[in-house]
């Protein structure tokens, strides 16, 4: 049979005869055949044994890294971790596994410190700055110190009706003893004898605050935007007398017309009017009477005709809204209701601060009271300093 020749086996064949035939044209049609193999999903470690072999050979590494591509893809090592790897495996390594990690790596007590120094000779510094001056560490540990280690936490400056004077602190540390040792010998008898007010605008139009418009929201929600807007032209001017029960008066004044002695002198009577109706008794157990020290409130004027009522007077002492009930309790809890809503006249706006005024309980008027003496020990343990919410 000749090399080349196509052979045709007839049905008459043998077994044997068709056997050896076809293996003669097989030897003469076998081509050696390579295999494409996919090999996307490599373990590292595979492939650092890889690394370790071709190094062991003497291959250069971006000759590895070409190989690598070859056999392995888009996905291998990049040739920056092969020559480390090589670096390692040179140096006597033969571990082709990651070594295992104990956490977070440990800060040293003089980079705490030296942060530490930093931040305290300028508390407005950024973590910026802060990375300059501290460079042997990221600004991500940066602020970890500051956060875990030093527990610090940047929080933004509160509005004060003033800065305080030693002479300030001063008065305000005497009127609270003297409050104090006043409650020490009556207890809650001296409380339900204190009646205060005050003077607060209502307008037609206040905005809700950042705090009061939140509103839930998933993460892939866009950011809810809040425009600016200010309060309306129109305002009423409201003066409410109350006690640990309620409200005792509220006297609103006309537009335009400016608080002082005689007006509120007027004020005062139709609250002395109030009480008799609103308190039977209250008058001849006494009444110990607390505002501020604003000139209608202190002049001669007001002061002869509380002593003509014999009323007890409270001290005051300026600039201290942390210390007046009014302040800190009643005014910003009425504020806060109005938020938000519009009203088209003085009428509205009147009608809804004296219903928002009767809804609220008794409860509530008695815990505006009962603050008043935590809030003077405050005070008091501040040296004079501003009470904080």
């Amino acid at each position: 049979m000749a090399v080349g020749h196509t052979v045709v086996i007839g049905a008459s064949s043998t077994p044997k005869q068709a056997c050896t035939a076809s293996l003669g044209c097989s030897i003469l049609a076998w081509q050696p055949l390579k295999m494409e193999l996919p090999l996307n999903a490599t373990a590292k470690c595979e492939v650092c044994a890889v690394i370790r072999f071709l190094k062991a050979k003497g291959v250069k590494p971006v000759e590895i890294h070409s190989q690598l591509m070859e056999e392995y893809g888009q996905s291998c090592m990049d040739v920056k971790n092969i020559r480390k790897w090589c670096t390692e495996f040179t140096a006597g390594r033969t571990e082709i596994h990651d070594e295992q990690r104990s956490g977070r790596p440990s800060i040293s007590d003089e980079t705490v410190a030296k942060v530490e120094e930093n931040m305290r000779k300028d508390w407005w510094i950024t973590l910026d700055a802060l990375c300059i001056l501290v460079p042997e560490v990221s600004q991500s540990t940066i602020h970890r110190i500051l956060t875990e280690k030093l527990q610090y936490r940047k929080v933004c400056a509160r509005w004060v009706p003033c800065m305080l004077t030693e002479d300030h602190k001063r008065q305000r540390v005497d009127s609270s003893c003297e409050f104090l040792r006043h409650y020490a010998n009556e207890k809650n008898n001296f409380l339900d004898s204190i009646v205060t007010g005050d003077e607060t605008w209502a307008f037609h139009f206040t905005p809700e605050t950042k705090q009061q418009s939140r509103e839930w929201r998933h993460p892939s929600s866009p950011k809810p935007r809040k425009f600016k807007q200010t309060q309306s032209a129109g305002k009423v001017m409201a003066t409410v007398f109350w006690d640990w029960k309620g409200v005792l008066l509220v006297d609103f004044k006309p537009a335009g017309t400016t608080i002082n002695t005689d007006r509120y002198c007027e004020t005062l009577k139709k609250f002395r009017r109030a009480i008799q109706n609103r308190r039977r008794g209250m008058l001849r157990k006494g009444i110990s009477i607390l505002h501020d020290n604003a000139c209608p409130h202190v002049a001669r004027q007001t002061v002869t005709l509380l002593q003509n009522f014999g009323w007890n007077f409270i001290t005051h002492p300026p600039y201290s809204l942390d210390l007046a009930p009014s302040d800190y309790h009643l005014f910003p809890t009425l504020k806060e209701h109005l938020s938000g809503s519009r009203f088209c006249s003085d009428e509205e706006v009147k009608d809804e601060v004296q219903r928002f005024l009767k809804d609220m309980a008794a409860s509530w008027y008695d815990m505006g009271i009962l603050k008043l003496p935590q809030h003077l020990q405050k005070c008091i343990d501040r040296n004079g300093d501003y009470v904080e919410k």
